[in-house]
């Protein structure tokens, strides 16, 4: 760790700590980093205002695009797993989006990869469903990591708590003094930190969200308080605040494809914060990633709505109006249905499930996804849709 360099941190203190060596077991000293409470003033540039100023705007653009649509919930899939594609992946865990998008939650034999994928779309949905005057708490935190973690390899024994061990930041099997980071060892202090987070999140200063989402991505992010999942828990809860500030009214942005395409500059500058205590280049580095996402996010949803229009015209063209128009237009949000799929979700007979996918699949709206079943149900695609999703 740059113990040098904390040493001399503005925002934050260094803390002796005694943890295991991975090699011998034996026990090592070191140094871990407690950030302080969170500021209510930060002095920004003008160049930083202006990129804080450029991503709400952007935002609000997003927002008036997801109401182009009638039902801009139906976007809320592809966004989230986009989003939980990246965001795992930018912890080490890949799996394609195609893929990821097709996944059935349900299915016994799912990968462990896209287990982890698709936990991040539970959590994501449950911290959704909280109403927006409840205060967050640490129980309300804690529920989302369980979930987050749970079947995979980070379901720890203090799954669903604040961690109880002293977790390095590094590649694996760093020794302590090896380790790029350490965040602030299990107990009070931890604790405490928390505490005074969600409180600062609840009761935040008079700054723009975007400012708040930056400073409280950080002091999660440094504060590290779970054992597992705390990079994914903190990217969610950057959505969390833009809705709860009014900023966007559907989760419909995906923030994590930008960090990860930066990943060791995202890393480099949540790190010289905690050194440097710059909050200028941090809100800034912040601000350009959320308004370059929200521009991608705006031009994927109006991309999608002008398909949906497309695709509504073409089955009526066809004359095949009725349930094959409805499922057609929900392309946007599932393009990879089946007759089983289509006959739950739209209450239809088998016949009448396989009526309507014949019906879409011979105007060319969706084509059999040669060589893939579910549950021995043929899948089929809506290649349009896909190439706007992957784009």
């Amino acid at each position: 760790m740059v113990s040098s360099s904390l040493a001399n941190s503005p925002i934050g203190r260094l803390t002796p700590v005694r943890a295991p060596d991975p090699a011998t077991g034996e026990a090592t000293s070191g140094e871990a980093f407690l950030p302080d409470p969170l500021p209510r003033e930060v002095v920004l540039s003008t160049a930083t205002w202006t990129a804080v100023n450029e991503a709400t705007a952007a935002l609000a653009r997003l927002d008036g695009a997801a109401r182009l649509i009638p039902n801009p919930g139906l976007l809320r899939r592809p966004a989230l797993r986009r989003e939980a594609q990246s965001t795992s992946a930018l912890e080490g865990t890949f799996a394609p989006f195609s893929e990821v998008l097709a996944a059935d939650a349900e299915r016994q034999e799912i990968s462990a990869a896209m287990r982890e994928i698709l936990n991040f779309e539970r959590t994501a949905e449950l911290a959704f469903s909280w109403p927006e005057d409840r205060p967050l708490t640490i129980a309300m935190l804690s529920a989302l990591q369980r979930t987050l973690v749970r079947g995979t390899s980070g379901e720890l024994r203090d799954a669903g708590r604040i961690r109880e061990r002293l977790v390095l930041i590094g590649a694996p099997g760093s020794r302590l003094g090896e380790a790029r980071f350490v965040p602030p060892p299990p107990g009070d202090q931890l604790k405490a930190g928390v505490e005074a987070l969600l409180g600062w999140i609840e009761d935040p200063p008079t700054v723009p969200t975007v400012v708040q989402a930056a400073m409280a991505h950080y002091q999660f992010e440094t504060l590290h308080p779970y054992s597992d999942g705390n990079g994914r828990l903190g990217r969610l809860l950057v959505i969390v605040q833009l809705l709860r500030g009014a900023v966007i009214r559907e989760p419909l942005l995906v923030v994590s494809p930008w960090f990860e395409a930066r990943r060791e500059r995202y890393q480099d500058a949540l790190l010289a914060l905690s050194c440097d205590g710059d909050w200028d280049a941090w809100v800034g580095f912040f601000a350009a990633g959320v308004a370059a996402s929200a521009v991608e996010s705006r031009v994927k949803v109006e991309r999608l709505v002008a398909l949906q229009a497309e695709l509504r015209e073409r089955v009526q063209r066809a004359g095949k109006r009725g349930v094959a128009e409805q499922i057609a237009a929900d392309l946007v949000g599932n393009p990879y249905p089946s007759v089983p799929l289509v006959r739950s979700t739209y209450r239809l007979s088998k016949q009448g499930a396989h009526n309507a996918i014949r019906a879409l699949v011979e105007i060319g709206v969706i084509e059999p996804w040669e060589g893939v079943t579910l549950n021995r149900a043929q899948m089929y695609r809506a290649p349009e849709v896909m190439r706007v999703l992957e784009a």
